[in-house]
């Protein structure tokens, strides 16, 4: 979730984030990883099997809530499944959307922190083709959501952030993070960058530390990649292939969703040209990431969205919008389903 400030946002500056990315080393240390490593070898392939669907009644059945401290020191208290079930922060509609939300309801004062949902696939993965289609996403000052995935031992596992920003963002960003030897390909920005990728070039490398954990990331262009604009097109897919060759990640609105997603035989050959493309020329991908889980979560304020927030456009300081809950009524994660394809 650790990312490159958006250089399209004018005086947003490039952060620096500290720590541990998006987990804590205590919890991969007591978690059991549940799958060994391999890499999915298939560039041309047209045949993908479905392996697992997040959807409907069960939803939650597949995930762990994590209730430790922000490693991104956001002002949130991550809850329990029970907690934030009884208190509707995690719930599945009898349309059978599934919502996760941050509490937009108690008094909390200002800098202080308010309850959220942070959730991780039981299942690890070491490739595959895995899509998300969400009906809504987080928006709000100061509000940091995120939907991505992190291997153990950050950043020796790597992480992957598929969709993510922070306060009134207008397009979505894309980032690796990683331990040293792996870099955005040279040759594919410089040469080709129209045939690899839509998306802007953020920065080349990939390899994080707790000194400088900015990653390598693409800039979205299309409005409803993200935020407000992401909603008011009802939503819509996000893609990522991880096999051999790389890893490669789509966005699709509402309208523009191809039609073997939406019958469960997805063919990404017959897709457009991907919004983001790491390739493994230059990147080691069975080395740099493995034993993956899969993780949607909504921090609000700190080490990106607070340290934003004074060129984000929003009011007062992120410590009081803290404090303000009518803030927080959009902000909620609304997942029609996950599928993991292998």
């Amino acid at each position: 979730m650790y990312t490159l400030s958006v250089l399209l946002l004018g005086s947003l500056p490039i952060v620096a984030f500290a720590g541990l990315s998006h987990h804590d080393s205590h919890y991969y240390h007591t978690r059991k990883l549940h799958a060994t490593r391999s890499t999915c070898n298939r560039p041309n392939s047209t045949t993908f099997k479905l392996q697992d669907l997040y959807q409907g009644s069960n939803f939650f059945d597949g995930w762990d809530f994590f209730t430790g401290d922000d490693p991104t020191h956001g002002n949130v208290n991550f809850v329990s499944q029970d907690f934030a079930q009884s208190n509707g922060l995690a719930v599945v509609q009898s349309n059978n959307t599934a919502v996760l939300a941050v509490d937009s309801t108690s008094i909390v004062p200002k800098g202080g922190n308010r309850n959220s949902v942070r959730i991780s696939t039981k299942k690890s993965y070491n490739s595959g083709l895995f899509i998300a289609d969400f009906g809504a996403m987080p928006t709000g000052c100061g509000v940091w959501p995120a939907w991505w995935s992190v291997g153990p031992n950050w950043p020796s596992g790597g992480e992957m952030d598929i969709a993510e920003g922070v306060n009134n963002q207008k397009t979505n960003q894309y980032t690796l993070h990683t331990a040293s030897g792996c870099t955005l390909d040279t040759a594919v920005t410089s040469s080709s960058l129209k045939e690899a990728f839509t998306s802007n070039v953020l920065g080349n490398q990939c390899g994080s530390s707790n000194a400088d954990n900015t990653g390598c990331g693409f800039s979205d262009s299309d409005p409803t990649s993200f935020g407000q604009g992401f909603n008011d097109a009802s939503g819509g897919v996000f893609a990522h292939l991880w096999d051999s060759t790389g890893i490669k990640a789509w966005h699709f609105a509402r309208n523009k969703i191809p039609s073997d997603i939406t019958a469960k035989r997805p063919d990404p050959t017959l897709w457009p040209t991907p919004a983001a493309f790491w390739s493994s020329k230059t990147c080691d991908m069975s080395t740099h990431f493995f034993d993956h889980v899969l993780t949607i979560d909504t921090t609000i304020c700190g080490d990106w969205a607070g340290a934003a927030y004074p060129s984000s456009g929003c009011p007062g300081t992120c410590s009081d919008m803290v404090a303000n809950s009518n803030n927080f009524e959009n902000a909620k994660w609304k997942v029609n389903y996950i599928a993991v394809y292998q």
